[in-house]
């Protein structure tokens, strides 16, 4: 008997077989048809949804960045927080929270995915911007903060974190990222106008993400 699925529940299912294998074999060495193999669909069914492996990949880098929106909106609409600890909330929840995120994350720097990489950073920073710009004017009305271009300031907060502190783009030492991350809280809080120190936890964040690349670099080698 044929079992006919909803197309947002197919599509998913195209996704998560695509994203089992591209963290077990590797993007490049994934096919179509090792995809179609372990859904159990034909090939017109995959182009229906997808053009190519190429689309695919997009589409999971696209659902990751859905997924962390999502959970920041809901970290936002929790009314029992304040803007500063809705902003740790927030940070937190970008980070990777299992390992095969951060194996489909080391697949997404791979260089010939380069195009797809900047695309999802490009997407983060579109939707993430008007999520954190609210959090930000709460804590300007709480008298948190105090800066007279809250979007602005979270834009290049967000651009500059992106990019400066990817893996997948810079190489840095422990020692290096630990002051880096040192400077990006100060600016942080002087953009932001918050106290001194109060973004200090940002410290342990960004050097914790860099130890754990330096580990995974070391077990790959």
């Amino acid at each position: 008997m044929r079992i006919t699925k909803k197309p947002e529940e197919r599509r998913n299912e195209i996704l998560d077989a695509a994203e089992l294998l591209f963290t077990t074999k590797g993007y490049s060495s994934t096919t179509v048809n090792d995809i179609l193999q372990v859904v159990g669909i034909a090939k017109g069914t995959f182009y229906y949804y997808f053009q190519s492996k190429e689309e695919v990949m997009d589409a999971i880098a696209m659902r990751y960045v859905s997924m962390g929106v999502e959970a920041a909106k809901a970290i936002v609409s929790d009314p029992e927080l304040n803007a500063s600890e809705k902003l740790f909330h927030i940070i937190l929840a970008q980070q990777p929270n299992s390992e095969r995120k951060e194996q489909m994350i080391e697949q997404f720097h791979q260089v010939n995915n380069a195009e797809m990489h900047q695309k999802s950073l490009v997407a983060a920073v579109l939707q993430l911007t008007p999520v954190l710009t609210e959090v930000i004017q709460q804590g300007i009305e709480e008298g948190a903060f105090n800066t007279p271009y809250p979007k602005e300031t979270v834009e290049f907060l967000l651009v500059s974190s992106q990019f400066l502190f990817d893996e997948g783009i810079f190489q840095w030492q422990p020692d290096e990222l630990i002051q880096k991350a040192t400077a990006f809280a100060h600016i942080v809080e002087k953009t932001l106008g918050a106290e001194p120190d109060s973004f200090r936890y940002l410290l342990g964040t960004i050097s914790q993400s860099g130890k754990s690349a330096t580990k995974e670099g070391g077990e790959s080698q």
